[in-house]
């Protein structure tokens, strides 16, 4: 599907909020640009970086730099949204913009949040900030203060006694290969395996870190320093008490056992098979990917000095994931895919280096995702709390027409969501109520075409787009969520005014003839109805009556 370059962004921004902007002083949380022709892509990305490990902020285009400023216009950027998609995947931050239609030309922003707690961003291999008018590498203090507010990093402390000989070498060298295929530096496979370890901080000093055993140790090591760190699998066909149908307990290096444990999960992976005409859908109960991201995320960040292992509980149709340790500091359920805070940082980094995981704290929002473009029912935290995290994962497909649907969308236009736009289209899917704080992203779902909107203000109703409910044969259902038009509904309600002019009708009472509009809606067709003449009202507040005028019309009504 292709985007309109001229398309309206979100969130919105009025003149008067603009011209508070252009007031503000310029500093590590603000930059402007003119930029009236065009402005340098990387050069976007590292400020993006900057100001993301500096707190948060804004990058304008379109206005001057120097006060008092005005605004110039900008063409940079003439598909912002492709832009947005592009500085999401660099530096795996929720970069928003919002376009501007000043009388003065366009002005492009940026929203670029803060870096992950305990994580400063970087791109290029660089953490970058800014120093004056220009960009620099950040200093070390700055870059210690970031790294500590994730608290104290259990994978980094040293494992007093352990040495090379209590680590696997074949476990070593699936990391190695990995690492190798993740960065395309085959140097790496010249590399010595204690070398290869200093390199990613598993070995510091020549002393390993706990980090080095959690992924690289043998069984009888773990049994002496780290009993608590295994991984217990176990196969249910239903939810009754009793020994398990299969157990396997995993109490080595993880790069050791990381793919024999999907094998286990597969084994009994059943495929759902749907079909609609020719066309024919074939998914898996457990995609690949989001199971693998959510055992990544039960190792990176349980907590080790806990006792009690991870437990990977598999149903026919469900998937339960208990690490110990509930969620760090800063994170809940509600703000967990818009903030991170790595319990472990050192494995976390570890998993990066080879491609494990994109970025540390980003495997939740995938999976997220993923789970909606299957149809299925998000990840769900049922059970958790201050000493287990429970992660619940369903298999079962909702709505195989949604998936139908989304393969309409196309994967190209797919690949500009960010997290927050699945959520919504979860949520409209679903008829639930939408977050305050994911409305901002529905206008640009809606120039793309996969969501219309009706009505206007306070009574504004969003559904998927006529292709869906054509695709799923209820084409009836799209007619009674969109509703009657305007003129239909006042026509209705004056017929039931007419029909009651004996006693009169209350607006409580007209809610009763049009159920789908609220309130407010209501109150503002009689509005329009009696600047039109035709009904007037005796008494006042809620307790009025209304009544026709004696040349009131019944049926559709036209505007004087």
């Amino acid at each position: 599907m292709a985007l309109d370059p001229k398309m309206k962004s979100t969130p919105d921004i009025s003149l008067e909020e603009l011209k508070a902007i252009m007031a503000s002083k310029e500093g590590e949380n603000l930059e402007f640009k003119e930029a009236k022709t065009k402005y340098d892509f990387e050069k976007l990305v590292k400020y993006c970086a900057a100001i993301a490990n500096e707190g948060g902020g804004k990058i304008v285009f379109g206005v001057t730099d120097k006060r008092p400023r005005t605004v110039v216009g900008s063409q940079a950027f003439r598909q912002p949204e492709r832009t947005r998609a592009a500085l999401i995947e660099r530096l795996h931050l929720n970069v928003d913009f919002s376009l501007v239609a000043h009388p003065d030309g366009r002005v492009l922003i940026f929203h670029v949040p803060t870096h992950p707690i305990g994580n400063p961003v970087q791109y290029n291999g660089i953490y970058w900030q800014r120093q004056g008018d220009s960009l620099t590498t950040m200093i070390e203090d700055r870059l210690r203060s970031i790294f500590a507010e994730a608290g104290h990093d259990f994978s980094a402390d040293i494992c007093p006694g352990a040495t090379m000989d209590d680590l696997d070498p074949d476990a070593i060298e699936d990391f190695r290969q990995r690492w190798v295929h993740k960065s395309g530096n085959h140097g790496l496979t010249t590399l010595s395996q204690k070398q290869l370890l200093k390199d990613v901080e598993a070995l510091v000093d020549n002393k390993l870190t706990y980090a080095a055993l959690i992924l690289f140790g043998t069984r009888k090591a773990l049994g002496r320093y780290l009993g608590q760190s295994e991984v217990i699998f176990e196969y249910r066909s239903s939810a009754a008490s009793g020994p398990a149908q299969q157990r396997k307990e995993f109490r080595q290096g993880f790069f050791g056992f990381y793919d024999e444990l999907w094998e286990l999960i597969n084994l009994r992976n059943d495929i759902q098979h749907f079909q609609s005409g020719l066309f024919v859908l074939d998914v898996p109960t457990f995609s690949e990917r989001v199971v693998r991201e959510a055992v990544l995320n039960g190792v990176s960040h349980r907590d080790y000095q806990l006792g009690g292992s991870v437990f990977i509980r598999q149903y026919p149709r469900r998937l339960v994931i208990e690490s110990p340790g509930g969620f760090p500091v800063g994170i809940n359920e509600q703000n967990i895919l818009d903030r991170q805070s790595p319990r472990n940082r050192r494995i976390a980094d570890i998993f990066a280096k080879c491609g494990l995981v994109e970025r540390s704290g980003q495997g939740m929002n995938l999976m997220y995702e993923l789970c909606i473009q299957e149809s299925k029912s998000t990840p769900d935290f049922t059970g958790s709390d201050q000493y287990q995290i429970v992660l619940n994962l369903d298999g079962e497909i909702q709505d195989p027409r949604f998936l139908q649907f989304l393969e309409k969308v196309g994967r190209e236009t797919l690949k500009l969501f960010s997290t927050a736009d699945f959520l919504l289209l979860d949520h409209i899917h679903r008829e639930r109520k939408i977050p305050e704080h994911l409305k901002r992203r529905l206008q640009s779902l809606v120039d793309m075409g996969v969501v219309e909107h009706f009505g206007r203000g306070r009574g504004v109703k969003y559904v998927l787009s006529r292709r869906y409910y054509k695709m799923a044969g209820e084409k009836g259902t799209y007619t009674r969520k969109k509703g009657l038009d305007r003129e239909t509904n006042k026509a209705l309600l004056l017929k039931h005014i007419r029909e009651n002019e004996s006693e009169g009708s209350r607006l409580k009472e007209l809610t009763q003839v049009l159920p789908a509009l609220s309130y407010d809606q209501i109150k503002k067709l009689v509005a329009e109805l009696r600047k039109e003449g035709r009904i007037f009202k005796t008494g006042a507040t809620r307790a009025a009556l209304w009544y026709p005028t004696d040349s009131a019309p019944i049926g559709p009504l036209k505007h004087k």
